[in-house]
Formats: structure tokens, sequence, C-alpha cells
């Protein structure tokens, strides 16, 4: 069983990186706040009591399955809306980028003014092309990658085959590959 200091702990750690797997998602900074903190609760309060070896699993497994909610329940509500409401008033969209995220950590030092506008380009563009990518690629690539989960984590946190994870993770980084290689950051 997970101790409190165990379970805060490991939802400081993990919190960032859900965040922007959830705005890469949702595409709306307030939404994936959101998406997040209900997932957080939901792990403290229904598996509090499980072995902390556990926690990363549980816990991608129900950040996909907010973020698939959260999907489902806004295709009824905007079916619902276009029909009640033809003129719809759409939010600006305010993201935060990976760079004004770092630079709230303790240990992010920038060489130059040079380097460091540098850097937040070229993190802007592999954040985009993040974003770009389609939702399961997207999705495999950022639990493989960012979360380093295994193939078989992975593929059960999906709800697919370790060959569908396989394939989706392969079409990321492919995909990604050549996009960032045609706007001139190679790897």
């Amino acid at each position: 069983m997970a101790t409190h200091l165990e379970i805060d702990h490991f939802l400081a750690e993990v919190e960032r990186r859900a965040y922007k797997h959830a705005l890469y998602a949702l595409h709306d900074h307030h939404t994936a706040l959101d998406v997040v903190q209900n997932a957080m609760m939901k792990l403290v309060e229904r598996y509090a009591d499980k072995p902390v070896q556990e926690l990363p699993m549980l816990f991608q497994r129900i950040l996909q399955n907010a973020i698939h909610d959260h999907f489902r329940r806004a295709k009824v509500r905007d079916f619902w809306v276009r029909l009640v409401s033809p003129l719809r008033d759409k939010d600006e969209e305010n993201t935060e980028t990976l760079e004004s995220l770092a630079a709230g950590a303790e240990d992010y030092v920038s060489p130059s003014p040079e380097d460091s506008a540098m850097e937040r380009q070229h993190l802007a563009l592999i954040e985009q092309a993040i974003g770009e990518l389609p939702a399961r690629q997207r999705e495999a690539f950022l639990l493989r990658y960012w979360e380093g989960m295994d193939v078989a984590e992975t593929a059960e946190i999906m709800g697919c085959s370790q060959g569908s994870v396989k394939t989706h993770s392969f079409r990321a980084v492919n995909t990604l590959a050549q996009k960032l290689k045609k706007i001139g950051i190679a790897p």
C-alpha cells in the first residue's frame, strides 16, 4: 500500500507530463488542467490502497479514460448546442509551451539569448509537430517515449495489442522525424 507521502511524490513527479499529454489531446489549457486534476483525484480516491509500483500504470489509464470521456461528452454536447444555438462563441486557445513550463524549473539555465531564442523556437516546433500527430500515434508516442513505459504497459493503457502500440509508435517517430527534418531540426 502506498503511503500518503509516496502518492504526493508520485503526483508531483507526473503532473507536468500529464498536463502536456492532456493538452496535446484536448488543445485547451483549462480543459487539460481539469482533466489532469480529475484523474489525480480519481487515483487518490479509488487506488490509494495499491502499491506505489502500480500507480504509474493506473494513473495513465485513468488519464486516458478521462481524455476519451471528455471527447465523448463534448461530442454529445456539441451536437445539441449546434441544434439549439447557431451562433456559438469560440474561446481563444490559451496554451503554454514546453519552454514556459521549463522556465519555472530551478535547474533551467540558458547560456545566451541567441541559444535561448533558438531553443524556444525548436521547442515550439517540436510541440506543434507532436500536437499534429493522429491521436493514437500521439498517445503511443507520449506513453512510450515521454512516460518511459514499455510496450506491454502502453498496450494495457491504450486498450490495444502490443503490435498496435509498436505500429503507432513507429509511425509517430517516423512522422515526427520527417516533419522536423523538413524544418531543419535534425536528431
